[in-house]
């Protein structure tokens, strides 16, 4: 363990729905005592019933390894309170419901009991995390730590510190994620972080299309899902950009302004660089700086990991009711 960091062994999740009890179980398979705590004792305790239920058959499923439900139950407890499970707690994940109000006072009961150190992360999807902050009794080991849906599947975890954030809350949370097989990816505090600020962006360029009557909600879910979503799986979209190159983008969004307005204008950051002769892959520099030499491993390791998407998706089949 590194000086800085924080031992954790004694986990709390305050909040024991869907998102609560999806990370629970990961932090119990990641070796943690995890103690649930809800409005009461008796949802606590039937959220744990839930959560080892739920384990039973995600094992028979394959989802999770062999004994994986024998150790959640070993692992998993639940509390009469708020205050009862944080007692004791290295590390506490606060996944109320998504509402300023829920939060800030769960977060003001949990800093209040908890123990001084103990780190505190909110699963909150886009609340500002120095706004949450001014509930917390000790803010410096507060921080958010926004698991993604499913959080027993989904590897993705954002790490956002507020100004006021010590660097061992920080170290400390992201050793427990990557200890729990997650990847986590540290960013600044704004509203909607990194994921949701894309995905909400996203979504509502979809729904327009939709209200002008350019394709169907299934019909951008094919396009989507079978297009740039299915490259979206294995890279993101500045490796992408920097693969079909920067000029083409940039060509691209000056048709789009011609159609749309100054909504699609080119970024001024891809822009200047499409002047200064950095167009991606093709000439050794872009957004990620991937030397040349180094191109034709990356290609031939992108076209072997679509012909595997490809092939994973064919056995799975098409999802049931789409």
């Amino acid at each position: 363990m590194n000086a800085s960091e924080k031992a954790i062994q004694r986990v709390a999740v305050v909040g024991s729905g869907y998102m609560g009890g999806g990370i629970a179980q990961v932090l119990a398979l990641a070796g943690r005592d995890v103690v649930l705590g809800d409005v009461d004792g008796e949802r606590a305790a039937q959220a744990r019933e839930r959560l080892v239920t739920q384990a039973s058959r995600f094992e028979e499923d394959g989802l999770f390894r062999a004994g994986a439900a024998e150790e959640i139950a070993a692992r998993l407890s639940s509390a009469e309170s708020v205050e009862a499970a944080v007692e004791g707690a290295d590390y506490v994940t606060e996944a109320v419901f998504e509402r300023r109000d829920v939060k800030a006072e769960a977060l003001s009961r949990i800093s209040a009991a908890a123990p001084a150190d103990a780190v505190i992360g909110s699963n909150t999807s886009a609340i500002p995390i120095a706004e949450l902050a001014q509930s917390v009794v000790g803010p410096e080991r507060f921080l958010g730590v926004h698991w993604m849906n499913p959080a027993p599947f989904i590897p993705g975890v954002e790490l956002i510190p507020h100004p006021g954030t010590v660097e061992w809350a920080v170290s400390s949370s992201e050793a427990l994620i990557r200890e729990a097989g997650k990847q986590p990816g540290q960013v600044a505090d704004s509203p909607g972080f990194v994921a949701n600020r894309l995905q909400f962006a996203l979504f509502k360029e979809a729904v327009r299309m939709v209200e002008e009557g350019l394709a169907t909600p299934a019909q951008i879910d094919t396009v989507v899902s079978n297009a740039f979503g299915f490259r979206l799986a294995l890279f993101g979209p500045f490796a992408i950009a920097d693969m079909a190159g920067l000029d083409v983008y940039d060509m691209s969004y000056a048709s789009l302004e011609a159609e749309y307005g100054e909504r699609f204008t080119s970024p001024q950051m891809l822009h200047s660089m499409v002047e200064k002769g950095r167009l991606g892959l093709k000439s050794g520099g872009g957004f990620l700086d991937i030397p040349a030499d180094e191109a034709p491993d990356l290609v031939a390791y992108r076209d072997k990991a679509y012909a595997a998407l490809s092939a994973l998706r064919s056995e799975l089949g098409p999802a049931p009711a789409l």
